[in-house]
């Protein structure tokens, strides 16, 4: 079964660009282009799509409520992944919170790009420390704690809130397994149980998470300490 993606960006030749990259691939089947967010919606209903490359600012309908929407309405788990230029914006961020599963920087290298879809398909995020990094640091300064999510965390165990630190500070499963000297299987059963309980979608979910509730604040992202 190949990967069935939508390629939606305003700028016709972005699009066409990632469309012919994407297209090289055997595993992956470009479906549809889309130049505007109400375009994309559209795509989205009529080819259903497994991942969606979503740029931020289009006409007629932006790339965030275009996410949002796409993501409230689909019952077949659609992944979105978010295309940028080099700063990540409160647009980004934004779209996150609506549920996308990843971002990438619109000059990613053309090998990665492939990967980048690959890993959002089968369930994964794309959290490069540095980006994920500097959009935490910009906008988690400028908000306040929120008492409703701080008040789920009770849900989670102790030892469900020392992964959950740590998955917010960027650290890959194996990472923490290291850290807190547990099996990588025993991490990944644990990040799962957080997401259950916490009703997350993602690994980024639970970084945003994290920072909202004030289990962790902007500028403590150092992994280990």
């Amino acid at each position: 079964m190949s990967i069935r993606v939508v390629v939606a960006d305003d700028q016709a030749l972005v699009r066409r660009g990632f469309t012919m990259i994407l297209r090289v691939h055997h595993d992956i089947e470009v479906v549809a282009e889309a130049g505007t967010g109400l375009e994309a919606l559209e795509a989205a209903r009529r080819h259903r799509p497994d991942v969606i490359l979503m740029d931020i600012r289009m006409p007629e309908m932006d790339g965030l409520e275009a996410t949002s929407r796409i993501l409230q309405e689909a019952d077949w788990g659609p992944r979105v992944l978010i295309l940028t230029t080099f700063d990540p914006d409160e647009y980004v961020y934004e779209a996150l919170r609506a549920g996308a599963s990843a971002f990438v920087l619109k000059d990613i290298p053309p090998e990665q790009l492939a990967t980048a879809v690959r890993t959002v398909a089968e369930g994964g995020t794309l959290l490069a420390p540095s980006i994920t990094r500097r959009f935490i640091d910009r906008f988690t300064q400028r908000r306040t704690v929120n008492t409703a999510v701080a008040a789920r965390l009770e849900r989670l165990t102790g030892r469900e809130r020392e992964i959950m630190t740590a998955v917010a500070r960027g650290a890959s499963n194996a990472e923490i397994a290291e850290q807190l000297v547990i099996g990588a299987a025993t991490v990944k059963s644990h990040v799962s149980s957080i997401l259950t309980k916490l009703g997350l979608r993602d690994r980024i979910q639970i970084v945003i998470c994290a920072y909202e509730s004030g289990l962790i604040e902007a500028g403590d992202h150092d992994v280990g300490h």
